[in-house]
């Protein structure tokens, strides 16, 4: 039976998971920042490997070596399906059933990136179903109703916030207003390891840190809820801290947490724009605030102290590429952007996904923007977060997923 001393105990042995080079098993990939550290193309040609038709949903794929894994919906069910990554080839699926109606957009889909871990596959549906499958054969190992369970609201657009898997146990935003704001799950058996705080959930997935160069160097869970950024304990879910970020009324936070050093790069549109935090400070702290860049659901990418972020919304407005210094605040370029875009970085190169279907190459540079490429690889919306692995950009609009080579 789990208790707190024996997470905290499990937790300080299995602090990392296992990541191969190539591998994009999770959201944003490896390392949950939108960075592809083991990628390599020499030049900034595409080629398409492979096409599948596939269901609704706004989730990316997630990668780990053969397999690629689609969490999407055909039908009244959600579906995790598996693909091979050279060429398309179907492998398994597993369906689950599923009544979501969305209130503000059409698609009905699932929303978050599935999670490969040790063997499994986790997947969080719009209507807060979590399920766990075998990874090699998509059998199903258990499956939870968190909605249901900790009474959490569907929110504005369904649940959304891809699961964070650690060592044995399974974190979720669920947004249960009833101590179930975030929830550990077991990743053996679904069942509750510890619930925490009573936040509403947001759509950024939370991060796990565990960076020895910080004075108390304790791993923390990082989560951006509806409207505060906490850290928890991630062996009891105990409030280490909150700090207030996100706005009443119909806004969302969507973007992860980021590190920068020692500090916490947190963005999010609707007014309320940037913060920078002091992870090393007691009290945690914000070491400033200010709308150097409000991102509606985009990710920066940090390169030391540089960040390279998506300026706008995809409802409206205009969009804006914009590096700047996060310690400083200095912008050191901007660059319009003709659509709301994703970024990855690899291999000294951003690659930005518009929502057209458009695919970007420029220099990870800070001295200019430096326009590589420009592929029109869809048509449609592909608001989907994109995937880098073994060379290969996966990417999906409503109803294609598709692959293409980096040459």
């Amino acid at each position: 039976m789990w208790t707190r001393s024996t997470c905290g105990l499990a937790l300080s042995l299995l602090l990392a998971p296992v990541v191969f080079a190539g591998d994009w098993p999770q959201t944003l990939g490896p390392h949950r920042n939108g960075i592809a550290s083991d990628e390599t193309f020499t030049g900034t040609a595409v080629r398409p490997a492979w096409k599948a038709r596939i269901g609704s949903g706004l989730a990316g794929v997630a990668v780990q070596g053969s397999t690629t894994v689609l969490f999407h919906r055909e039908g009244n069910e959600e579906l995790l399906t598996a693909f091979k990554t050279d060429s398309g080839e179907f492998l398994w699926k597993r369906g689950f059933p599923t009544q979501f109606q969305p209130q503000i957009i059409n698609d009905d889909g699932p929303r978050a990136v599935p999670t490969i871990h040790e063997g499994k596959v986790l997947a969080y549906g719009a209507q807060g179903g979590l399920y766990c499958v075998d990874f090699k054969s998509g059998r199903e190992l258990w499956a939870r109703a968190t909605h249901k369970d900790f009474k959490a609201p569907e929110g504005y657009f369904g649940a959304g916030s891809a699961p964070l898997a650690v060592g044995r146990l399974v974190f979720v935003n669920v947004g249960g207003p009833q101590n179930a704001g975030v929830v550990a799950f077991d990743l053996a058996t679904g069942k509750t390891v510890w619930q925490s705080t009573n936040e509403l959930a947001s759509y950024a997935a939370p991060i796990f840190l565990a960076d020895k160069s910080l004075q108390d160097p304790k791993p923390q869970l990082l989560v951006i809820t509806r409207l505060n950024f906490l850290g928890l304990d991630p062996g009891s879910g105990k409030e280490l801290f909150r700090l207030p970020f996100g706005s009443r009324g119909p806004t969302v936070n969507g973007a992860l947490p980021v590190m920068v050093g020692d500090q916490v790069l947190l963005t999010s549109s609707y007014g309320i724009g940037a913060r920078l935090v002091n992870l090393d400070v007691s009290p945690v702290t914000f070491t400033w605030e200010d709308d150097v860049l409000s991102s509606q659901y985009t990710t920066p990418i940090v390169q030391g102290s540089t960040i390279y972020g998506v300026d706008g919304r995809q409802d409206g407005g205009p969009v804006t590429l914009k590096c700047f210094d996060a310690l400083t605040k200095k912008v050191y370029w901007t660059h319009a952007l003709p659509e709301y875009a994703t970024l990855i970085a690899a291999d000294g190169k951003l690659l930005i996904m518009q929502t057209d279907g458009t695919l970007r190459i420029a220099a990870l540079e800070p001295s200019a923007y430096k326009e590589l490429a420009v592929h029109t690889l869809l048509t449609g919306t592909t608001r989907a977060l994109p995937a880098l692995s073994q060379g290969k950009l996966f990417i999906r609009n409503e109803n294609t997923l598709q692959a293409v080579e980096l040459r």
